[in-house]
C-alpha cells in the first residue's frame, strides 16, 4: 500500500468567496466535493463524477479550471498522504448531501477553522487567497 492518496477535488465558490467543503459520514473535518479516481477516469472525469455522487450536482468537464495539484497530510488516514488534483468550477447550488457526505458547508477561506482539512487549510486555501 503507498502512502499517498490520489484524488480530484472541485472548487465552488459564491458570490461571497466562500467555497462549498463537505464533511464525510463518520469524520470531523471539511473538504472539497471530490474523490479517488477509478482506474481508468481522468481527473476530470473523476472530479465531474464525484460531484454528481457527493452533492447531486452535474458539471460538465469542459467547464473545470484547473488549480493545481496540491499535497498535505491526509484528513482521515493518519499517516499517509493526499495529493489532490483541484479544479476551480462556476459555481452550482448545492442543497443535499449524498452518498457518504453528511454536510455541506459554505465556509469563508481567510477565516481560521479547526474544522478544515489540512489540504486546504495548509495548501488550497493560501493559492486562493494569492498567498
Amino acid at each position: 500500500m503507498t502512502d499517498r492518496i490520489v484524488v480530484s477535488a472541485v472548487v465552488f465558490r459564491d458570490e461571497a468567496g466562500r467555497v462549498l467543503t463537505v464533511r464525510k459520514r463518520g469524520t470531523r473535518l471539511l473538504m472539497f466535493p471530490g474523490g479517488k479516481p477509478e482506474p481508468s477516469e481522468t481527473a476530470e472525469q473523476a472530479a465531474v463524477r464525484e460531484v454528481r455522487e457527493e452533492i447531486g450536482v452535474a458539471i460538465e468537464a469542459g467547464d473545470l479550471q484547473p488549480l493545481g495539484r496540491f499535497d498535505a497530510p491526509a484528513a482521515n488516514e493518519p499517516g499517509r498522504t493526499v495529493r489532490a488534483v483541484v479544479f476551480a468550477h462556476p459555481f452550482a447550488e448545492a442543497t443535499e448531501p449524498r452518498a457518504e457526505i453528511e454536510q455541506l458547508e459554505w465556509v469563508d477561506p481567510a477565516a481560521a477553522d479547526d474544522r478544515i482539512a489540512p489540504l486546504l487549510r495548509d495548501a488550497v486555501f493560501p493559492a486562493l487567497l494569492g498567498g
